[in-house]
């Protein structure tokens, strides 16, 4: 189950609750779902009972209302209610399973879909560097999510006192879209070579295209240990996998929201978050067996998580228009 999906199943279940009449509030017409800030509470949290208590009722009371419901759904494990009315939902072991088949089965192509059919996007050229370069990302995400994009106002954002020529010549292409496209458009871009094409942790774009060359080198050695990727049901349980998934989870509704914004630096900053997650599982929980293990399911489920990390980097990039090595 998706961040989206979820969403659509707690606003279901508010309406469900209010014709049924256990509750009595307005339908909000969106509620949205995030990953926790700390450990330990659940795989995704909502305010949804804080917003419909701001009219009238106990934020605890709706949100109680809306545990009992919740527990119902097929793939919630446990629904929690932390004061002073949030919801903590922890989804059961076989949606995370399902989410690493989804996301492989997907590739690269994970997250396109039709959020925003239906929806038009105002887009107008640019003559500015860095206005161009955001407009023709943005009609790419919006393509993505299903979208069309419409005449409209240019991309607002500072612009850069440097040509794209020079920029090519001092940063080379992956660098320089990294640098235009990364910070909010509010903010003057960082455009110094020895920032942007060190290969060190400092580096962003370096963490990021990093982090995919491991997957795949992980999927190549496992292949030569013939270990194959296959997730199974309970084997994601450790924080470190917790967090990771919740991240790959969250990637169709980045897409969504880059493009409904006009904001490529909102899918830049969550590829970075992916990245970061994914070296933290990497660290935490050993993908490959040493030598003197053999390969168990825990392996091929690490492996697969992996894999359909590498997918997620790879299509990311890909809509940002820069490259994901193999190797670094």
């Amino acid at each position: 189950m998706t961040p989206a999906q979820l969403s659509r199943t707690v606003l279901h279940t508010v309406r469900r609750a209010v014709e049924d009449d256990e509750l009595c509030v307005a339908v909000p017409e969106r509620v949205k779902v995030r990953t926790p800030p700390r450990p330990g509470c659940g795989d995704y949290a909502t305010n949804v009972a804080l917003l419909l208590a701001r009219g009238e009722g106990d934020a605890l009371v709706i949100a109680e209302v809306l545990r009992r419901r919740l527990l119902r759904t097929p793939g919630i494990a446990r629904v929690d209610v932390a004061a002073p009315g949030f919801l903590n939902i922890t989804l059961d072991a076989h949606s995370h399973a399902q989410l690493v088949r989804t996301v492989r089965s997907a590739g690269p192509r994970y997250g396109h879909g039709a959020a925003l059919a239906g929806v038009s996007v105002p887009l107008g050229p640019a003559n500015e560097v860095r206005a161009a370069l955001v407009a023709h990302v943005v009609r790419g995400l919006v393509h993505a999510a299903g979208g069309v994009v419409v005449a409209g106002r240019g991309p607002v954002v500072r612009p850069v006192p440097v040509s794209g020529a020079d920029l090519l010549r001092s940063l080379g292409s992956d660098a320089a879209r990294w640098a235009l496209l990364r910070p909010a458009g509010h903010d003057l871009p960082e455009l110094d070579p020895a920032r942007l094409l060190s290969q060190r942790e400092d580096n962003p774009l370096f963490r990021v295209q990093y982090a995919h060359a491991r997957t795949r080198a992980l999927v190549g050695n496992a292949t030569q240990l013939r270990i194959t990727p296959q997730p199974e049901s309970g084997a994601y349980d450790h924080p470190a996998e917790i967090g990771l998934l919740a991240l790959l989870a969250d990637h169709p509704r980045t897409i969504e929201a880059a493009a409904r914004h006009r904001a490529p630096d909102q899918l830049a900053r969550h590829l970075v978050a992916v990245a970061d997650a994914f070296f933290r599982f990497h660290d935490g929980c050993p993908v490959l067996p040493s030598h003197q293990h053999k390969p168990s399911a825990v392996h091929r489920s690490r492996l697969a998580l992996a894999d359909a990390t590498g997918a997620v980097l790879a299509g990311g990039l890909h809509l940002l228009g820069i490259s994901a090595p193999e190797h670094l």
